[in-house]
């Protein structure tokens, strides 16, 4: 892990290079998380992210959660690598500036209501006609169509929707959230496919599209057999703690100073489990062979592991499953990441010093890309601090 200050893009050309995605220039009008985390993505990987913020205040996402020195510090992940630009999109005149950028742009990011680009006259109908090449990523709660396009839709909204939330939690109890927004995150991630998808098409065709993501569907994308399981049964999953229902043994386990989590369902990973905690009776029960007569049986084998695991520290059970190679871990806090050297060899934690001199830790990059990796090129941007640099051009272009 080494500290990283940020070279102005200015002043360093080459660091603008770097990446698959270098050359392709990005409009963020989006804020918070969804838009913005899917062009934070775009920019690690060489994009030129031009985001534009409301004069005065910036993107809210400045003023969540921890504060340094009156800015937080999730705003150093969420905006690094981006350009700051100014722009009032109340305003007719700002918006003329912004459709004069969406004119140079191969992509914009927007997360607005549906229909408000529209009334702004930025619609991509309008933005496509001076720029049939540019790809539009609209990102929503429910979509641009159907009946609830207007409802307004944020990520705890989409995970319930989803079918998310309704399978977090214990049986029987009102149901739990994580606490992250994975609905805006997944369906950032969902729009960064997009995007790659219609660069791809427009190679072909030379035209760009619209990428259409609402966030239920992100969710609802990463729900498994949950439909079909009821398309064809009439089942309805329901909550179960830390289990993963019908594939077993996996769940968290007690131990005597806390809590492990242990994926033992693969058949050959199950005997070596049981052998390991003592249970070759288990192990070597025809029965249990296969994952449909361990779900089965599914308590007794939790039982019978935690009658192993709750007599033992997490160390012991950690390193004598994972010298037989059952999957198994600890439940890490932000304080075992930190800490933990495997995060460090990858490159997933990276420091930075902030233009007000706090070094900080942050995520790395990924996916890992062996010829052309994504980098932190640059710091978060102060709010407005590429106006003369990118508004500048405009007006002498």
């Amino acid at each position: 892990m080494t500290a990283f200050t940020a070279t102005p893009a200015e002043d360093n050309p080459a660091a603008l290079a770097a990446g698959p995605l270098a050359g392709l220039k990005v409009l963020e009008l989006g804020q918070l998380i969804a838009g913005p985390f899917a062009g934070k993505t775009l920019a690690d990987f060489g994009a030129e992210v031009i985001k534009v913020e409301p004069p005065g205040s910036g993107d809210p996402l400045r003023q969540w959660r921890m504060l340094h020195n009156g800015e937080s510090v999730w705003w150093q992940v969420q905006s690094r690598n981006k350009k700051s630009v100014t722009l009032d999109l109340r305003e007719e005149t700002d918006r003329a500036i912004a459709r004069q950028l969406a004119a140079e742009a191969d992509v914009l990011i927007e997360n607005f209501r549906p229909g408000l680009m529209e009334d702004w006259g930025m619609s991509y109908e309008a933005l496509a006609a001076g720029n049939p090449r540019l790809i539009m990523l609209r990102i929503s709660g429910y979509g641009q169509t159907g009946p609830y396009r207007d409802l307004p839709g944020f990520a705890v909204v989409a995970e319930a929707m989803g079918g998310l939330r309704h399978l977090m939690g214990e049986p029987g109890r009102p149901p739990v959230r994580a606490g992250v927004s994975l609905g805006d995150t997944l369906a950032a991630l969902h729009g960064v496919i997009g995007v790659l998808l219609a660069l791809q098409a427009r190679q072909r065709t030379g035209r760009g599209q619209v990428v259409d993501v609402a966030l239920y569907e992100s969710v609802f994308n990463c729900m498994e057999s949950l439909l079909p399981e009821f398309s064809a049964f009439g089942a309805v999953r329901e909550p179960a703690g830390s289990a993963l229902p019908g594939i077993a043994p996996s769940n968290a386990y007690r131990c005597a100073d806390g809590q492990v989590v242990i994926g033992g369902n693969g058949d050959s990973i199950f005997k070596r489990l049981m052998t390991a905690i003592g249970r070759d009776d288990l192990g070597q029960d025809s029965t249990l062979a296969g994952n449909a007569g361990r779900a089965a049986r599914v308590d007794e084998l939790d039982a019978a592991i935690t009658a192993w695991t709750v007599q033992r520290p997490v160390s012991e059970v950690v390193d004598t499953l994972q010298a037989v190679r059952v999957p198994v871990g600890r439940i890490y806090t932000a304080r075992d990441i930190a800490e933990d050297p495997h995060y460090k060899a990858r490159g997933m934690i990276e420091r930075i010093v902030t233009a007000s001199g706090l070094a900080l830790d942050v995520p790395g990059i990924t996916p890992k890309m062996s010829d052309t990796p994504g980098a932190i090129r640059s710091l978060a941007p102060g709010l407005g601090e590429h106006n003369e640099a990118v508004l500048g051009s405009l007006k002498r272009s």
